[in-house]
């Protein structure tokens, strides 16, 4: 049986599967990051732009995947654009502990990110939650150019 919450929260991950915001590929991109999850076929290829201060100042991407994997990646720009440096680690790690630890609370700067929680009981989807932060984990690592991340070791 769902509680009401566990369908608004299905609603919402289905919502940005099916019309992913900052869909799309970013000309002035300073990075671009491949990603992949070859355990299940998810692909990102993210896009992101700093600013002078060398905060996020655009943030986009495309790519095909489960409805976990484009839902996370559709909520992560949405929340990322226009953060600073540590912001985005703060809130990397921050959603990274939401899908694979037991937490009483989400913190609440995760906002819709939140939704997300329930992937912590699916082993196996916590990989497609997370591809796309490691997408611009990777990208504020590498700074400018193209890189690739991958789910699994290599």
């Amino acid at each position: 049986m769902t509680t009401e919450i566990e369908e608004l929260y299905q609603e919402v991950i289905l919502d940005h599967s099916r019309r992913p915001r900052n869909f799309g590929e970013l000309a002035d991109a300073a990075v671009r990051v491949h990603g992949d999850n070859p355990a299940c076929g998810d692909e990102i290829h993210l896009d992101v732009k700093f600013d002078t201060s060398g905060a996020l100042e655009d943030i986009k991407f495309t790519g095909h995947g489960c409805a976990i994997s484009q839902a996370s990646a559709s909520l992560m720009t949405m929340k990322l654009k226009g953060k600073s440096r540590a912001e985005v680690v703060e809130m990397l790690c921050a959603f990274h502990d939401l899908v694979t630890e037991e937490t009483s609370e989400a913190p609440k700067t995760l906002g819709d990110l939140r939704v997300m929680k329930g992937v912590r009981k699916f082993p196996q989807r916590v990989k497609c939650a997370m591809l796309a932060w490691r997408a611009v984990e990777q990208a504020l690592e590498q700074g400018a150019g193209e890189a690739t991340v991958s789910t699994e070791p290599a």
